[in-house]
This record gives C-alpha cells, structure tokens and sequence, in this order.
C-alpha cells in the first residue's frame, strides 16, 4: 500500500479532522524516528497513518480497536506494520523497535497537541522540549496521556528528553497540515 492508498483510507474509514491530524502527527513523528534509527521510513510512516484506522468504529468497545484495523489491513500492508498496529493498544506485546516506537508516540502526540494548545497562542512552533518535559510532570495535564506508555521511548535507547525533542520537531514540521 502506497502512502497515497493509505491517506484516502484514513480519509474513507475516519470522518473526525482532529483523529485525522492525530494520525497524521503520528505518521510524522514515525517517519522521524525511522530516520533517527536508520529504519525503513515509509514502512514506520505507513505504520504511524494507519495505526487508529479503526477507532470510530471501536471507541466504544476497546478491545476490538486495533485488532479491526489489522484484519482491515491484512494482506494489504507488511506484517510488521499490522504487528504495530495490535501492539499499540496493549492487544500483544510490542517487541520491536517499530511496536515499541508506535506504541510510545501514540500517547506522546496527544500531550504535544495538548501542550501546545494551553500556551497562549495555541501553536506548536511557540513550545519547546522542555515546555512539553514540565507539561509531562503534570500528572493532571492531558490525564489520558499514558506517562508509562510513553517512557516505553527508554526501551528503545531514547531518552524521555530526547524522544519529546524528535516527537515535537517532527510535528512542528508539520503544524500547518494540523492548523497548529
């Protein structure tokens, strides 16, 4: 499945815009850690667009989100990417560095939306690692941000600092696609 193929899905299955720009900070922010590890960007990016293809669908029955969006995909897109996709919600083990980087920016993505939108002007480009570092010791701020899913970044050889610094460059690459 080609990039192309896989935005007019996420266009097709997803009618909310901001679960579409979360899909689309997400495939950002993949492609920016496959180029930091030296992995296939287009097979992390692919990972990233499609991971909550399913969530309209299953918002509202948890235990099928993810699992939907595999059988949705399957055949279509590399096993890895389908492995990804079920790791991110907690349905099977994340076991490699994809499963693990999918299922630490998920949540992390949110907290950087989050974060921007509490500052003053509500944009990306006036925030820094470090303004997204103290948001993250506010174990109140964007509660349903998941802190332990996050720090899953260590299991990867990334700092916390490190990860927010590569999660935030990469979506403040794209701010304008996101109207932030």
């Amino acid at each position: 499945m080609t990039r192309e193929q896989a935005f007019e899905l996420v266009n097709k299955e997803i009618k909310t815009k901001n679960l579409i720009k979360h899909c689309l900070a997400v495939e950002s922010s993949m492609r920016r850690l496959a180029r930091h590890f030296e992995e296939d960007e287009e097979l992390w990016g692919l990972a990233g667009l499609l991971h909550d293809l399913d969530y309209e669908k299953t918002k509202d029955d948890f235990p099928k989100h993810g699992i939907t969006t595999a059988e949705m995909l399957e055949s279509k897109v590399d096993e890895k990417i389908i492995y990804a996709i079920k790791a991110h919600p907690g349905h099977v083990e994340p076991k490699s560095r994809l499963d693990i980087a999918l299922y630490a920016v998920d949540p992390l993505t949110g907290l950087v939306v989050a974060a921007a939108l509490m500052h003053p002007d509500k944009k990306l480009l006036s925030i820094d690692t470090d303004f997204v570092m103290r948001r993250f010791k506010e174990k109140k701020f964007a509660a349903g941000a998941n802190r332990e899913q996050i720090n899953a970044c260590e299991k990867i050889g990334l700092s916390l600092k490190d990860f927010i610094s590569l999660v935030l460059s990469s979506i403040q690459e794209i701010h304008e696609s996101l109207g932030l």
